[in-house]
């Protein structure tokens, strides 16, 4: 039987979401939370990666066993098992050829600046106290929504058949979180480049405080160079926020 995970996770102390050799990743813990559970074996595939410091509201995961499982009870235990920076939320049964990350329709993600420097949210936002545009900035995020090809935000040499992404959405609004003032920066789409959200969120800053203007913005888009777009923003302020599916 297959079945989906739907978790979340502090990305702080993590080397990101895959696993790899000498390194702390979320989906070790996971997996080695699983085979201790399930007392085999048990490997999982994410609905996609994360960079490291990079925290997840909603993240699926999905993997298979011959054992019938209960839900509650099952989460339950896994949850007694993983360590307190990662939470499982449902357990759901799917058909066997349901796939976490190829089924996925849509991806959002939300990146938090704040505006006021408190020891609170140090490792789950990006503390930056210029003064930003940000009428101009949610007017670049429009000019998002008419491009497809997002080369200049992505990570250099990426193994990827394309750079074609449909952005859904590309926000900036502002809003208060236990009295501190934020900037939250709200992107959907059907897919993500490596590094991408982080270089838009760099590039829009720059736009906000005045160093380019909107069709300069347009100009790095269609340059498909990462060289021409700004800096790659700190980690701990991005979330993978939610993943759409047809059957969920």
């Amino acid at each position: 039987m297959r079945y989906f995970l739907e978790l979340a996770y502090d990305g702080t102390d993590y080397h990101g979401w895959q696993i790899q050799k000498n390194a702390h990743s979320v989906q070790a813990e996971i997996q080695n939370a699983l085979s201790t559970l399930l007392r085999q074996p048990t490997e999982i595939l994410g609905s996609g990666r994360t960079d490291a410091g990079v925290h997840a509201i909603q993240q699926f995961a999905h993997f298979d066993t011959d054992q019938a499982l209960g839900e509650t009870d099952f989460v339950k235990k896994l949850n007694g098992i993983l360590p307190p920076s990662i939470s499982i939320a449902r357990l759901i049964p799917v058909t066997p050829d349901a796939h976490t990350r190829f089924d996925a329709t849509q991806r959002h993600y939300i990146y938090r600046i704040n505006r006021e420097k408190t020891p609170f949210l140090r490792n789950f936002s990006y503390y930056n106290f210029h003064k930003l545009d940000v009428i101009q900035m949610n007017k670049a995020g429009e000019i998002l929504l008419n491009h497809q090809d997002f080369q200049c935000f992505s990570k250099v040499h990426t193994d990827v058949n394309h750079y074609l992404c449909d952005i859904s959405e590309a926000m900036w609004k502002e809003e208060t979180y236990y009295n501190t003032k934020l900037l939250v920066f709200y992107i959907g789409a059907n897919r993500f480049l490596r590094g991408m959200v982080r270089a838009i969120v760099g590039t829009l800053l720059n736009v906000g405080n005045g160093k380019i203007g909107l069709e300069e913005f347009e100009q790095i888009i269609l340059s498909k160079d990462r060289k021409q777009a700004g800096w790659s923003v700190p980690a701990q302020g991005l979330f993978l926020a939610k993943v759409e599916y047809p059957y969920i």
